[in-house]
């Protein structure tokens, strides 16, 4: 759950620097601008994936379904938010 979350707060950092610079494609971000959103985008990649891999280790040990598992982990990590 963990890993999980861990990714979605990366995602979500991500969508708020895309809101707050604009859409790459319309605005002319600065060196610093698009450095700070390239790290980001890399740490949401690398987040997910090993939230993936997690996942997937877990699937395979337990022997459950994968869509039942991820909607539990779903609805774990969102009764854990806050804002949710």
């Amino acid at each position: 759950m963990h890993k999980r979350r861990a990714a979605d707060l990366a995602q979500h950092r991500v969508e708020e620097l895309r809101d707050s610079y604009g859409p790459p494609t319309q605005h002319q971000w600065t060196p610093r601008q698009s450095e700070t959103y390239e790290t980001a985008v890399r740490a949401w990649r690398d987040l997910d994936r090993d939230a993936r891999t997690a996942m997937a280790e877990y699937v395979k040990e337990g022997g459950q379904s994968r869509h039942k598992i991820e909607a539990k982990l779903r609805r774990a990590v969102q009764q854990d938010d806050p804002d949710s």
